[in-house]
């Protein structure tokens, strides 16, 4: 039995992935391993974690050593529940012996949020409460919002590039209708199963698929249309080491949150419905704190390497209350998920704070 180190509760059926499929194994998602419980990790001391057995499905020359799943965290600060559950995946294959070295969260630089906004004082409110959000939390954070009912932008590291795990999958699902709609035809049944299962369960086998169905001269083409020129397609069949940008995920969002050449409103209908159908144990992130009467689509990425500790991210789409607006959220150098989860969520509450009271 191979070995991987991890703090965690794994679940889901064994997935018979292809060799094609497998480097959907390593990202945050469903599909893989069978159900076993992993304590907390005791007597841990330093960086070294202890080692459970578990199945193992990656080819170590691609240098991921931690599983995309959710822990069982203990920070319960910002909306974050003690035992956090959700899904690692883990592909079928060899695997072998890995010490695995937990990167500690670093302590991140002043943040220098910016905000404009057409609407008096929002934007001074928005930069002081997303800064004092993010007074305190380690990792390095970067923040896109953008509100079209009162021309509002902040942004903090918008420029810099994440690993974008599972949140790439928006990407693929808007590659996959961008393309349809070249070729003047509709979804076939099984990609409407893919795509549903993609987004809404975080399915690694079905994004795996359709991300080989179309290859990377599409996905470049999309990017290409959607003028999403810092992301960059992961190489060899690695989706989820795309790499993204808060610039870029705003640009996405926007694209499918109103009218224009690139997607068509069926399009957009259809992927904000995926979108706002996200499994229960996947809406955290960005819809915290959100407004009742507000519709939200949210999408969300966890992955860990043995550089940068654990990335997590959310990109959402939120509508009601008089605002239209997107927030995106990456993180990565985090301790725990859910140390970036609570980041993401002190971010989001006070966003939608602001923005209802405006």
């Amino acid at each position: 039995m191979p070995y991987l180190a991890v703090g965690c509760e794994i679940s889901k059926e064994s997935a018979k992935e292809s060799a094609e499929e497998r480097p959907s194994a390593h990202l945050g998602g469903s599909g893989g391993t069978r159900r076993s419980r992993c304590p907390e990790p005791h007597g841990s001391r330093g960086n070294i974690l202890t080692v459970y057995q578990v199945p193992f499905a990656y080819n170590l020359s691609r240098g991921l050593t931690s599983l995309g799943g959710m822990t069982h965290g203990r920070e319960k600060s910002r909306g974050v529940s003690r035992r956090v559950r959700a899904v690692v995946a883990a592909g079928v294959g060899a695997g072998v012996f890995i010490p695995v070295i937990a990167a500690g969260p670093a302590a991140a630089a002043a943040p220098t949020v910016s905000c404009t906004s057409a609407k008096a004082g929002l934007a001074d409110k928005l930069k002081k409460d997303i800064t004092a959000a993010l007074a305190n939390r380690k990792g390095t954070i970067a923040v896109g919002l953008y509100d079209r009912s009162t021309n509002t932008n902040c942004s903090l590291r918008a420029s810099s590039a994440y690993d974008s795990a599972s949140v790439v999958k928006v990407t693929v699902l808007a590659t996959l209708l961008w393309d349809a709609k070249k070729h003047n035809r509709y979804l076939t049944d099984r990609e409407a199963t893919l795509s549903k299962d993609m987004i809404t369960k975080s399915d690694n086998a079905a994004t795996s698929t359709l991300w080989k169905q179309l290859g990377l001269t599409k996905i470049k083409g999309f990017l290409a249309a959607a003028g999403m020129t810092q992301t960059k397609p992961g190489a060899n069949g690695y989706w989820g080491l795309t790499q993204i940008t808060v610039t870029d995920e705003q640009k996405l969002l926007k694209l499918i949150t109103a009218k224009n050449t690139v997607l068509s409103d069926n399009a957009r209908a259809y992927i904000l419905k995926l979108m706002g159908q996200v499994v229960s144990s996947q809406r955290w992130g960005t819809p915290y704190g959100v407004p009742s009467g507000v519709s939200v689509a949210v999408k969300n990425g966890w992955l860990s390497r043995s550089t940068h500790g654990w990335r997590v991210h959310s990109v959402g789409a939120f509508k009601g209350g008089g605002h239209d607006y997107m927030i995106t959220v990456l993180t990565h150098d985090n301790s725990t998920m859910n140390y970036g989860i609570a980041t993401i969520q002190g971010v989001a509450k006070a966003i939608h704070k602001d923005l209802a009271a405006s």
